[in-house]
């Protein structure tokens, strides 16, 4: 019972946050911190997936696209010098400061009664699953290896156009 309890109240708390930080990233002003805002979404993305039992695609969402695909937008946001100095900050007035304090002290109170308590360990998990990544990794490794291959080079290929179309209109 607490387990339900935990898991449901941190599955909403994750879903809250994704929609608000979706909504933020549609209203920015800024390439840059829109970026930012949709790599927070991609995270809490991530934690639900995990929550779900869906360990390998949230995984595969912190790694290829909050990290892979985030770094190559930002990238590409700062090549085309879309990020001006004066808009980088969203972030007007401490009303938004006072909400980004106390929603950190939140989850620092949080994770201090999770340690007093030793709620984690006492909790009644589900049985662990089998090894669910091989039956994805295997095809993706042996049967897909060249496109996958292909794909990673046409990518860093693209980059590189980029780059070089970049310092020629310098």
């Amino acid at each position: 019972m607490r387990y339900h309890l935990f898991y449901q109240f941190h599955f909403y708390l994750f879903g809250l946050i994704a929609i608000a930080s979706a909504i933020t990233f549609v209203t920015r002003r800024s390439p840059v911190t829109a970026a930012l805002w949709l790599i927070n979404t991609m995270f809490c993305l991530a934690v639900l997936y995990i929550m779900m039992d869906a360990q390998f695609v949230g995984a595969v969402q912190v790694l290829v696209y909050a990290g892979a695909i985030m770094v190559v937008f930002l990238f590409v946001i700062m090549l085309l010098n879309l990020g001006r100095i004066d808009e980088i900050t969203d972030i007007k007035g401490p009303g938004i400061r006072i909400a980004a304090g106390g929603v950190a002290l939140a989850l620092i109170a949080e994770l201090l009664v999770l340690t007093r308590s030793k709620t984690l360990s006492t909790l009644e998990l589900p049985p662990a699953q089998e090894n669910i990544v091989n039956p994805v990794a295997a095809p993706l490794f042996h049967d897909y290896l060249l496109p996958f291959e292909l794909t990673s080079v046409l990518l860093l290929v693209a980059i590189v156009g980029a780059v070089i179309v970049a310092k020629r209109r310098t």
